[in-house]
This record gives C-alpha cells, sequence and structure tokens, in this order.
C-alpha cells in the first residue's frame, strides 16, 4: 500500500480503530465521525507529512490531504475493515438531532459526488459539442452519452441508499434493493396503487434522496428487531425477506409523501428567501465566503438544498453558480498574487493554487494560502461578491450538477444560451475583480504580511516532517499552566490581543522565552516587549492590573532595547506582596503578532518547569 505508514500514523493518533465510527471523504479531506473527539491528537497529526492541515468543529473531525485522497480513503477503508462493520454505526451519548440528520446528509452525500460531478461535466460537454454541431443532439452517439447524466441523476436513490446504509445500521444489499423497488416502472410516478386497500398518491421517486434515506433509517431499526425476535437458525432466510416486506409499505405510505414534503418546503423556504431578498443578494452572499465555509469544513451543507432543488425545479437558482463564481475568484485571487510576487517559490505556489482553484477545487489555495496570508479572503469576497450580484440579478440557472470551469457549458440547458452568455460574465467578473484585488493587497515581494526581520546570525528555526517551520518559547516561569481562555481578563482571555498561555508563577523569577530584542519595557516593568530572531513578536504580563502597583514590587534585569538570550532572567516580582494586595499574579505570554503565523500552540502540560516549551509558533 502506498500509504500505509500515513494511514497507520492517523489510525493511531485519532485514537485507533474502536474510535472511528465512520470515514468519509470529499474532493482533498477525509471526514471522521469519532466516539470520543478527545483521543485525537490533532497537533500530532498536523505534523504527519502528507496531512496538509486538521479542521476539528462542529461539522465533523476533518483531516485535510490533498488531491490524493481518495487513495489514502481506498487504502484507509481496508485497513479498517469497513467492507464490514466497524464499532458502532453512530457514536454514543447525546447529539442535537436536527445536527444528526444534516451530518448524515453531507456524508451520505460526499460519495455521491464523483458519479454526480462526472454527469454533471459530460452534460456540459454535450451541450458545447451541440452547440458547435459537430454533434447533433438527436444523433445516437449524443443519445448514447448523454444517458449517462440520465441514469446517475433517475438512480440517485440507489447511490443514496448504498452510501447511507452503513452509517444508519442497515444491509446496504437490501438497501440498494428497496431504492431499485421504488424506482421500478410498476411503483415510481404510477397512480393508483393502494397497499391493503389503502390508496397510495402517485409519487416519483427518480432523482430525490429523501425518501429513501428515510426509508433506510427505518430498514435499520426493522433489521436490528427482526435480529432480536428470529432464532439464530432462521435469521438467514427470514430476515431480509421481512425487511423488505414491512420497510416497502411503509415507505410507500409514509416516508415517500414525507420526503416529497420535506423536498418541496426545502425548495419553498430557499425561493422565499430568493423572492424576499431577491436572487443577486443570496447568489453573492454565498459567492463572497464559501471559502470561510471550506475552511471549517461546511462547504457540503447546501447540497441537499441543491438536490432538492434539481429535483423540484430542474434547475437550481442559487448554489452552483454561486460555487463556481467563488472558486474561480479565488483562482484570480491567486493570479494576482501570482503576477505581483518575485520569489520564484511563491510565484509557482500562487500559480499552481491558481489553476487547481478554477478547474473547481480550491483546498489547495484556501489552505496553502489563505490560512496564512488572510488578505486573499478580501479578494474573494470583493470578487465573489461582485460575480455573485451580476448573476443574482440576471437570475442564472444551473441545470445540473456541476461547478468550476469546465462545467460552464452546462449552463446553456435547453437552448437557454442568455443564461450561458451571463454566467460567463459573471465568472470574468469574479476573477478580474479578484485578480486586481489580489494584486493590490499583495505587497511587491509577494509576502501579505509585514515581512518578518531575521537578524544575520539568528539560528535558523527547524522545519518539522511536514516542512513547516516553528518557533519555540520556553517558559518564562516555572507554576501552573493556565489556559489563556480562563485567564480573568477579557483583553487577554477574548484572544483580542494575540494567542498566547498563562502560568500561574510558583517563584518570582520571569525569563526570557526567546532570543532577540526587549522593544518595550513599561515604566511599571509588569510588561515587556521582545522581538524574537526569527520575528515572533510577544507580550510579557505579570499579574492582572498590576500596572496600578506603578512598580511597586517589580525588579526589572533589563532595558528597552536590549539584546535578551532565551533564558535570561528579566524581571524578579515579589508575587506573594503582590498577592497580598489583592491582585492576581498569573504571567500572560501573548503572541502580538499572531496574525503573521498558521498557528500559536499552547503546551498541554498541567505544570511547566524552567527546561520546557510553553509555545509553539508555526509558520
Amino acid at each position: 500500500m502506498k500509504y500505509q505508514a500515513l494511514n497507520e500514523s492517523i489510525i493511531r493518533l485519532v485514537g485507533g480503530k474502536n474510535n472511528i465510527s465512520a470515514v468519509v471523504h470529499c474532493m482533498t479531506r477525509l471526514r471522521f465521525t469519532l466516539k470520543d473527539r478527545s483521543l485525537a491528537k490533532t497537533d500530532e497529526i498536523k505534523a504527519l507529512d502528507g496531512v496538509i492541515d486538521v479542521v476539528s468543529n462542529d461539522v465533523a473531525y476533518q483531516i485535510i490531504i490533498g488531491t490524493q485522497v481518495s487513495e489514502v480513503h481506498e487504502e484507509l477503508t481496508a485497513m479498517l475493515g469497513l467492507g464490514s462493520e466497524i464499532g458502532d454505526p453512530q457514536p454514543k451519548g447525546k447529539k442535537n438531532p436536527f445536527k444528526a440528520a444534516l451530518d448524515l446528509v453531507s456524508e451520505s452525500m460526499t460519495p455521491l459526488l464523483e458519479p454526480i460531478i462526472a454527469a454533471g461535466m459530460l452534460a456540459g460537454l454535450l451541450s458545447l459539442v451541440a452547440l458547435t454541431g459537430l454533434v447533433s443532439a438527436d444523433s445516437p452517439t449524443y443519445i448514447v452519452l448523454d444517458s449517462i447524466r440520465g441514469a446517475v441523476f433517475f438512480f440517485l436513490p440507489i447511490f443514496m441508499a448504498m452510501a447511507c446504509a452503513k452509517r444508519l445500521n442497515a444491509s446496504p444489499y437490501l438497501a440498494v434493493a428497496l431504492a431499485a423497488t421504488l424506482l421500478s416502472s410498476s411503483i415510481n410516478g404510477v397512480e393508483g396503487l393502494s397497499v391493503f386497500g389503502i390508496p397510495l398518491p402517485a409519487i416519483t421517486y427518480s432523482s430525490s434522496f429523501i425518501p429513501i434515506l428515510l426509508a433506510v433509517w427505518f430498514m435499520g431499526y426493522v433489521q436490528a428487531f427482526l435480529k432480536k425476535v428470529i432464532p439464530n437458525l432462521l435469521q438467514y432466510f427470514l430476515i431480509p425477506v421481512l425487511t423488505l416486506v414491512i420497510t416497502l409499505p411503509v415507505t410507500l405510505m409514509f416516508f415517500g409523501p414525507i420526503g416529497t414534503w420535506i423536498g418541496e418546503g426545502i425548495s419553498f423556504v430557499c425561493t422565499f428567501l430568493a423572492n424576499t431578498l431577491g436572487n443577486w443578494s443570496v447568489v453573492a452572499f454565498y459567492a463572497a465566503i464559501q471559502p470561510f465555509l471550506i475552511m471549517m469544513g461546511a462547504g457540503n451543507f447546501i447540497m441537499p438544498v441543491v438536490m432538492a432543488f434539481l429535483a423540484e425545479m430542474g434547475y437550481d437558482p442559487l448554489f452552483l453558480a454561486a460555487c463556481t463564481i467563488s472558486d474561480i475568484a479565488v483562482g484570480g485571487a491567486m493570479f494576482g498574487y501570482f503576477l505581483r510576487a518575485k520569489d520564484p517559490k511563491q510565484k509557482e505556489l500562487f500559480g499552481t493554487v491558481s489553476f487547481s482553484a478554477i478547474l473547481g477545487c480550491t483546498e489547495p489555495a484556501v489552505f496553502g494560502v489563505f490560512v496564512k496570508y488572510r488578505r486573499p479572503f478580501l479578494a474573494v469576497i470583493f470578487g465573489g461578491g461582485l460575480g455573485g450580484l451580476f448573476a443574482g440579478l440576471m437570475q442564472v440557472k444551473t441545470y445540473t450538477m456541476a461547478w468550476g470551469l469546465a462545467g460552464l457549458p452546462s449552463y446553456i440547458g435547453v437552448n437557454d444560451f442568455n443564461n450561458f452568455y451571463y454566467m460567463i460574465a459573471a465568472v470574468l467578473i469574479g476573477f478580474v475583480a479578484a485578480a486586481i484585488a489580489g494584486f493590490v493587497l499583495c505587497a511587491p515581494g509577494g509576502e501579505t504580511e509585514k515581512e518578518r526581520t531575521v537578524s544575520p546570525d539568528a539560528a535558523p528555526v527547524p522545519a518539522d516532517s511536514s516542512g513547516l517551520q516553528k518557533e519555540l518559547l520556553s517558559t518564562v516561569a516555572e507554576g501552573t499552566v493556565v489556559l489563556l481562555s480562563q485567564v480573568n481578563d477579557k483583553a487577554f482571555s477574548s484572544g483580542a490581543m494575540g494567542k498566547g498561555i498563562g502560568i500561574k508563577p510558583a517563584a518570582d523569577q520571569v525569563y526570557a522565552p526567546v532570543s532577540g530584542q526587549v522593544v518595550c519595557l513599561f515604566p511599571t516593568k509588569h510588561a515587556i516587549g521582545i522581538k524574537s530572531d526569527s520575528g515572533v513578536e510577544l507580550l510579557v504580563h505579570i499579574g492582572i492590573d498590576t500596572v496600578q502597583l506603578d512598580g511597586k514590587y517589580f525588579t526589572a534585569h533589563v532595558e528597552q532595547g536590549q539584546r535578551v538570550e532565551r533564558g535570561q532572567l528579566l524581571v524578579e516580582a515579589d508575587m506573594k506582596a503582590i498577592e497580598a494586595e489583592g491582585y492576581d499574579t498569573t504571567v500572560m505570554v501573548i503572541i502580538t503578532n499572531t496574525a503573521q503565523f498558521l498557528d500559536v500552540i499552547p503546551t498541554t502540560a498541567e505544570n511547566i518547569h524552567l527546561d520546557e516549551e510553553c509555545l509553539s509558533v508555526v509558520f
């Protein structure tokens, strides 16, 4: 296996095989459902060679791999034994039902993107070929190739049944059999049906996903119940047939209508918002903020809405166009950086991620550049927002599931050329505006943030296995570690001044955590500003509100402008006397230029000694 070592490390660091309830993947990341997320060692996973980043939030625990994620996932599932059940299909413990439903739909939709994107791209290419006259829409060749697109969307319930069955503790093969039955010519859209004398409404199950999702959910409970009441000797013969015989009528009587109502409700709410606020507001807003959603791993939340639009209306009036405009705006922002950058390595980086984003894969740009430099987000807000505004005002429609540059021909629709022209114009507006904004925001050297000044004799900062550099800060004092968020001062605990750490000191001495220059020494001696040789700017603040002591109980051993070495004594403070005056003696170490770095990671130790590190600054 090509990625065996990487996957072995990932399995171990997320808490082992038994801590994994499910794992799926999207275009660049592995999305884990973990039973106990606290067991995952996020910092160690980030340091793995082959891992770009880790995003842990309410959506999922996501390990960003890159465009080779499908190969990594294939080997990972083989190593986990996902050909059969592993652990519990759902984590134990209470979970918000609404969030659980969204997670299920999002994670089930992810494996479906591969055939859906293929169908969408093919539809666009066929539209383009038919437009040029090379192949007629009535020709056998066109009809054969177009059948791929038609089949993927018609048989969508079958794909959904397979994708969500194991997550819902149901047999995937029985789930597929149920979905195929719903799509049969004797049930799909047929009027006048009845079960046990009860009339059934005519429901079209093709191109839908909510009815089968509800049916498979119910099927899981049916199977679990039957396993309890049927003797082991008869389970092999009776459970499959009884599962289908029980689930099918319930689906036809209840889940079919409920799914239809939910789909129509989603379409109605989104259409109402668009009609009330205007399509332009929704499309412009989503095109502007999509990179933030990608960064948080929430980019898939629109998929159920999009599928409902396509099933109910035959087109999506909002989100897919906004996705494409935003993706190409990301490419435009990076193209602007490419034009402005002078360093060959930066030009290569910006050019590569720009091309990838234009084709519809923006994660390399978002996690490789946006997260580090911040300002590209502003360029996409500007460019994507303008492009989305134009598309919304022109009421651009997306006729199939496609995005990125290759999906543009699908906007032709059924001889709807104006729709195609408007989309081309919206994409150009987004790309050009974002490129101009990126060019302006990027500094002449290509660095978008204030450049770090490193002294000629500064020791090089070591790089870890992922190629990232780290500045390790030793502790300023012995004592008990306090999370910055728990410090009793909002200016520090809110993170407004930057990321950092607090230490409840066990002695009176405060030492320099890095080698560098003392750029600021307050007259009250309770706070010292230091700039390290590698450009880390930090504030050592002794106590809370101790400025009111006006230097009483503080003795400084350095002067402003003086060079200090790591571990050098900075200040002595009579901590007991300060406490007796009623002040909190917690010593805070704050990285005041946090925004210039990828991350600032505090130690996980509860107690810290002078020979240990308290912070890691990653860049």
